[in-house]
């Protein structure tokens, strides 16, 4: 070494659950714009402002699950897999499955909606805001998703057979994701207002929308509250710091249960990544086999991968509508 020089040594980044899973959900977030931006080229093309033909992006459809839902309602009735949103019955399905093998992986790696929901309780946090209310309120506020969920699943069931094969096979519902980009692009007074509540609740309470109000979640907490991968406690060598219920954006009270089955965990492993004793917390199949944290996140991505190929292979992605029967049914429905 010469005179005057320094020797340093770089420390690599250690990679935790909530590194792991935020990249996770930066990625997701990133795709969610390029199919924005290729579904915006498509309409541009439906409504004449382009010559230019670009195909609608199959993944678009995944913002559309009460249409999922009904296609999903038409396929147990007549084994029929929904033309109008192929991809989105795709999308679902795998979504409910991945919510029964992963907890609801989909909450917690995936949904850019809850990206924003982690990110304004991370924000609350640093403010000496975020809270759990009080149990007498906290149940209340949390039941009000399942009420939700009953709200929208109602119509659905009770939907007779001709009104529901009316409904899949109408321009409203063709065209339904246009409308649903068009909300985003163009919210009305009303819709910036209610964003701005949730926003500022989101702030004090932590995890505002997914845990008090979203019916989605609510669904696949269902799933997952039967699915056999849980996290698991060893009382043996818990030391009972409650670092993991601190740290759990779900709020679960992680120290004080030897199984998490609550319908909230959204298998984010960050109760695992916040631990100070090695090996107290971990996820387990069926309450006995230990597999690693990161098998969650890295099964999220595995099931989406072969739910696409699937649905490729087996023609269950892309419409197979003719492009001037697009053209002429988004027409109708909603340019």
């Amino acid at each position: 070494m010469g005179i005057g020089t320094r020797q340093t040594r770089q420390v690599p980044m250690k990679i935790t659950p909530a590194r792991f899973r935020l990249a996770v959900q930066a990625g997701f977030a990133l795709f969610c714009l390029y199919v924005g931006y290729r579904f915006v080229l498509f309409l541009d093309w439906v409504s004449g402002r382009t010559e230019l033909f670009t195909p609608k992006p199959g993944a678009v459809e995944g913002f559309l699950p009460i249409s999922a839902l009904l296609g999903l309602r038409k396929f147990l009735a007549t084994g029929l897999w929904d033309r109008a949103h192929p991809a989105g019955l795709t999308i679902f399905l795998a979504i409910l499955a991945m919510a029964f093998l992963l907890r609801k992986g989909f909450c917690g790696y995936v949904c850019p909606v809850g990206l924003l929901s982690g990110l304004l309780e991370r924000a609350g946090r640093r403010l000496g805001l975020a809270k759990v209310p009080p149990r007498f309120i906290d149940l209340p506020l949390r039941s009000l998703k399942f009420l939700f969920l009953g709200a929208f699943l109602f119509p659905v069931l009770t939907m007779d057979g001709r009104s529901l094969d009316a409904f899949l096979r109408s321009p409203f519902n063709v065209t339904s994701d246009a409308r649903m980009l068009d909300f985003f692009l163009s919210p009305s007074a009303t819709a910036l207002l209610v964003i701005g509540v949730l926003i500022a609740l989101s702030l004090v309470i932590r995890n505002f929308w997914c845990r008090c109000l979203c019916p989605y979640g609510a669904l696949l907490g269902l799933a997952a509250w039967v699915g056999p991968v849980h996290v698991t406690r060893d009382a043996d060598t818990c030391v009972g710091c409650g670092k993991c219920t601190a740290r759990c954006p779900a709020a679960i009270e992680v120290e004080k249960k030897e199984t998490v089955t609550s319908p909230e965990c959204m298998g984010c492993a960050e109760c695992i990544g916040a631990c100070p004793v090695r090996g107290c917390l971990a996820f387990t199949v069926l309450g006995r086999k230990r597999i690693p944290w990161a098998s969650v996140g890295a099964g999220v991505i595995l099931v989406l991968l072969i739910a696409r190929i699937w649905a490729g292979y087996a023609g269950n992605w892309d419409s197979a509508m003719p492009q001037e029967m697009l053209r002429r049914f988004y027409t109708l429905g909603a340019m």
